[in-house]
């Protein structure tokens, strides 16, 4: 669709990520040349199946201003997910921004779980054992690649 409104008025810097398994964080920035009283409303959709759904929880910035959004209860699908953020103004019309996200990617993974040393004081050195972190999206665990950083021997 063509985007009505004045240019430079639409958000720019939008950033989400998917924490602690099921919460969404958005943000961004107010178009550069946005009139002061522009408020922005951002809206989701998982997939084409699925209803739109607007913030449920804005975070503002000192003018009030939605700046920012916290999703509770996401599950991150196999579709693209769209998000959609428009902008009112009583001086000016204001642009939209719009972006497909495949959620996988923007998941930041918990730390592994039950992270066990068990060493000896022979020269066996030392069994370490986890659990992988928990996600709502990988089902099997073998996806997972560690790294472990020894600091002191």
């Amino acid at each position: 669709p063509v985007s009505a409104g004045m240019n430079g008025s639409a958000i720019e810097n939008f950033s989400c990520v998917i924490y602690n398994i099921f919460l969404m964080n958005c943000t961004w920035h107010a178009g550069r040349v946005a009139p002061t009283d522009t408020q922005y409303f951002l809206y989701w959709q998982k997939s084409r199946d699925e209803d739109e759904m607007e913030c449920e929880l804005y975070i503002t910035d000192g003018n009030c201003r939605n700046m920012g959004c916290i999703f509770q209860n996401v599950s991150i699908g196999t579709e693209k997910a769209y998000f959609l953020v428009n902008g009112s103004s009583k001086d000016s019309l204001i642009q939209f921004y719009d972006e497909y996200i495949d959620l996988y990617k923007i998941e930041i993974l918990t730390a592994p779980l039950d992270v066990t040393a068990h060493c000896t004081k022979d020269s066996a050195g030392c069994i370490i054992t986890w659990h992988p972190p928990l996600t709502s999206h990988v089902e099997q665990t073998k996806c997972f690649q560690y790294e472990i950083s020894i600091q002191n021997k």
